[in-house]
Formats: structure tokens, C-alpha cells, sequence
């Protein structure tokens, strides 16, 4: 659940999205680096998820101010590494919270088969994190690598299976002294 005031969800909306300016508008070169100038129609640029999605749904007259492209986190090479083998993939060094970025840019995009790709790295993912969660050697050796991979939302995960984990070593022990 995004919340204005989630720092998780600033950080997201503050993620750069390449974008195609579908019209000339008149002074907005600077975004581009010619100061003063004018943003030419055709013009690729990569601007803030917040801000692509309000030019997104701009339109003068009939035409649409700008388009959006997939982030290059989620471009084909990615999502074939991901249905290879989801474990290998650094999520985090695509993206710090990229399942969340994800989240956002299919509510603009419709791609099934991204949306199906993401899911099946998600169940992956997290069968892993808590296998690495519950054996804390694992984690430490060999799974550091994979741990340093995790996003945010992953993290969240393998902090709450780890807790878990832990809380449910200390009951145990507490039954066993009764």
C-alpha cells in the first residue's frame, strides 16, 4: 500500500523513465540541456516516474504530449535473465525498489507477459530469502552475494522471516523450560 507520506513510495516516484516528447514545447529545453530553448518533438529524455505520468495523460487537442518507455530495469534482456534463473539477477543495482517501480509502471503499461515474468521471480525470490533467513550461516557465506541483491521489498521480507524465525526459536525454548 503507497502512501504519500511513505518514503519508500518518494524514493519510487523519484525514479528516472525514458520518455519520447511527442510534441515541440516551448521552453522546456533546459530539461534536455539546451537552456532556453524548446523541448523539439521526437526528443528522448529520462524524467521522474511522477513527472512522466502527469505528461503522460497530457494531451493538446488530440495529441498526446509525451510517451512512455519501459525503464531499462524491466527491457527484454532483463526479463529473460529473470526467467532464466530470478536468483542470479541484482535486483537492487536495476533498481532500489524495483518491485514497487514495477508495480507502478505496469499501472501505465499493460504487459501481461512482464506481470507474469515479475510474479514467477517474486515466488522464486522469496522461497530463497527465506530459506537464507531461517539458515543465518547461509546468509552469511555463500548467500551474501544474493542477499546484496535484494530490493527494498525483499529486504522488508527477509527482515520479517528472520524476526519470525527468531521469535519462534525463543517461544520454543520458552515451552520446552515449562
Amino acid at each position: 500500500m503507497s502512501s504519500y507520506y511513505n518514503v519508500d513510495t518518494i524514493l519510487t516516484d523519484a525514479q528516472k523513465i525514458p520518455c519520447t516528447f511527442e510534441l515541440e514545447v516551448p521552453g522546456l529545453g533546459y530539461i534536455d540541456g539546451s537552456a532556453g530553448g524548446d523541448m523539439k518533438q521526437g526528443n528522448r529524455v529520462a524524467l521522474p516516474l511522477w513527472l512522466c505520468e502527469l505528461l503522460a495523460v497530457q494531451r493538446l487537442g488530440t495529441y498526446q504530449v509525451l510517451s512512455l518507455d519501459l525503464p531499462s530495469s524491466l527491457s527484454p534482456r532483463v526479463l529473460n535473465a529473470l526467467k532464466a534463473d530470478a536468483r542470479t539477477v541484482d535486483l537492487r543495482s536495476l533498481a532500489p525498489h524495483f518491485y514497487q517501480l514495477a508495480a507502478r509502471v505496469l499501472e501505465l503499461f499493460e504487459e501481461e507477459e512482464v506481470a507474469d515474468v515479475l510474479c514467477e521471480t517474486f515466488k522464486k525470490r522469496a522461497a530463497e530469502i527465506a530459506d537464507h533467513a531461517h539458515n543465518v550461516r547461509g546468509a552469511l557465506g555463500e548467500g551474501a552475494d544474493f542477499l546484496r541483491g535484494l530490493d527494498e521489498m525483499e529486504r522488508q521480507l527477509f527482515r520479517a522471516v528472520h524476526d519470525g524465525a527468531k521469535a519462534m526459536r525463543v517461544w520454543m525454548g520458552e515451552l520446552k523450560k515449562s
